[in-house]
């Protein structure tokens, strides 16, 4: 069987077919992602819990506007309902998107803010309190950030970060033929050093740290954007090394070139190895690693597998659509993983569709993708950037929000009817990397098996931290296990379904809590 088939064909399994997946507009305070053009890109959303009630709040990018923090105050059985209540350190203004972690391993979510001028840590505390990090020495001057990723390397009690540098915004030639340096922060001691310099850089608007080969490192891909960069530019993929080093064509790595926008990875045809979705101006790109290459080597999926959503499914505009975040969730629970991508026109850009609603790609039973947006009641026109596709409510169906450019933020609530089984799973180590950055996550069920890497970073401009959800179909039992950020693989721990659940590293062993 040719390679590019193979994602159909292992994809191919029995399963009943379940109602098509159906969400309703949530009612939610009024908040716009708004500026010149320093925020044409950017407009992102971070999603944790910051109060310790198990329920996602939402901090949502303000561009020139301040930036706001949701707190989410949904009762049981109750409508979702979300309320403004921004502390001061989280009212900022010139915020391109945030991506939450839990940095110095205390329990309590830290936020790494990008903003067009110096980033920002913060750090969390009780009741979504929040306070700038003392000692961590980290800098990085007076820039235009659209991008962040972290990991933990081995041994270090810190995470490191990259952060995604777009425009030089002081050069004079500018802004064509003019992408910023990124930076790597690599720990120190109990602090930051200087960064080293990623260069070049191509004007990134994503990246994303992932064990791409399960080689037990993660390296970290960029997703450029070819509007700055215009002719010598390319995506990007450095390995962690020391010092970092750049995969090239000899390498297996292949020179290509798109507007990138976003990035996701979720293994969909169940070979242990994660498929990677670039979403762009123009055809949006799965890409899968090329088996026995030996090096990262990847290929598109075929036009037929219906992923490209390169132009508008309703709203009379043909043009070709802009995609900004993705997003891999199984919004029916059938075991299937669905892919979200938020759409919208830059600016006034004239190639490129107005009108451009936002797609919901659903995954049948032959492994292919099809539409879905505009019956599941999202298919928004207006200019999309910054998403969540998470579990708001705490009811096992994943909820979505999405950040508007010059429009307020949209939140809907997942109503699909006879959904099925499901679980949302969340791991906790001793410090540090608490919550096992890394790892990943293996879970069995209706004879197959899901495979789930914890990571941070990736989307647009948009970051969660939170349980992981699993969509079971009809399995009505299932099995867990966990391979640490080390390498240690748990044992296989059986479950019950509908629940969320705690998974502790104890040793070898793994301890489940509800």
């Amino acid at each position: 069987m040719r390679p590019e088939l193979m994602i159909c064909a292992a994809l191919i399994w029995a399963a009943p077919l379940l109602a098509g997946p159906r969400f309703e507009p949530v009612q939610v305070p009024d908040h716009t992602y708004s500026g010149g053009w320093e925020h044409y890109v950017g407009g992102g959303i971070a999603t944790f819990d910051c109060n310790g009630d198990r329920l996602p709040d939402l901090f949502v990018a303000g561009g020139g506007a301040p930036a706001i923090l949701l707190r989410n105050r949904t009762v049981p059985d109750g409508p979702l309902r979300f309320e403004p209540a921004t502390p001061d350190a989280l009212h900022l203004t010139g915020v391109t998107g945030a991506y939450p972690l839990n940095i110095d391993s205390d329990g309590h979510m830290d936020l790494a803010v990008l903003r067009v001028g110096e980033n920002l840590l913060l750090r969390g505390g009780p009741d979504c309190r929040f306070a700038p990090f003392t000692g961590l020495g980290l800098t990085t001057g007076d820039r235009w950030t659209t991008a962040f990723s972290a990991t933990w390397e081995g041994g270090q009690t810190l995470p490191t970060l990259a952060f995604g540098n777009y425009v030089d915004r002081h050069d004079p030639k500018g802004p064509f033929r003019a992408c910023d340096d990124n930076l790597l922060f690599r720990p120190d001691g109990a602090g930051y050093g200087q960064p080293q310099v990623l260069s070049p850089g191509y004007c990134p608007l994503s990246m994303l740290f992932s064990d791409w080969g399960r080689q037990g490192r993660a390296d970290l891909r960029i997703s450029n954007d070819r509007h700055y960069y215009v002719d010598q530019g390319q995506e990007q993929l450095w390995a962690m090394e020391h010092p970092p080093r750049a995969y090239s064509v000899t390498n297996g790595w292949q020179d290509h070139r798109l507007w990138g926008m976003g990035i996701a990875a979720r293994d969909l045809d169940r070979d242990g190895h994660q498929e990677v979705f670039l979403s762009s101006m123009g055809d949006q790109r799965l890409q899968y690693l090329v088996p026995g290459a030996g090096g990262p080597m990847f290929r598109d999926a075929p036009y037929d597998l219906g992923t490209t959503a390169h132009r508008p499914y309703l709203g009379g505009d043909g043009r070709p659509s802009t995609g900004w975040h993705v997003a891999f969730g199984d919004v029916q629970n059938d075991g299937r993983d669905d892919i979200f991508i938020a759409k919208g026109n830059v600016e006034q850009m004239p190639d490129s569709a107005m009108d451009d609603p936002n797609n919901l790609l659903v995954q049948a039973g032959d492994g292919q993708f099809h539409e879905a947006g505009a019956e599941a009641g999202i298919a928004s026109l207006h200019r999309s950037r910054g998403a969540a596709l998470v579990d708001l409510d705490g009811d096992g169906r994943l909820d979505l929000a999405v950040v508007n450019r010059r429009a307020p933020l949209q939140v809907w609530r997942n109503v699909t009817p006879d959904t099925g089984h499901w679980l949302a799973l969340s791991l906790i180590q001793d410090t540090p990397n608490r919550n096992a950055v890394g790892g990943w996550i293996e879970v069995q069920s209706g004879g197959e098996t899901q495979l789930r890497e914890i990571t941070v970073g990736g989307g647009h401009a948009s970051g969660y931290a939170g349980p992981q959800h699993f969509g079971l179909g009809q399995a009505g039992k299932a099995r867990v296990r966990v391979i640490w950020p080390d390498g240690t693989a748990s044992g296989w721990v059986y479950t019950g379904v509908d629940t969320f659940l705690d998974l502790h590293r104890d040793g070898a062993q793994l301890r489940v809590s509800r």
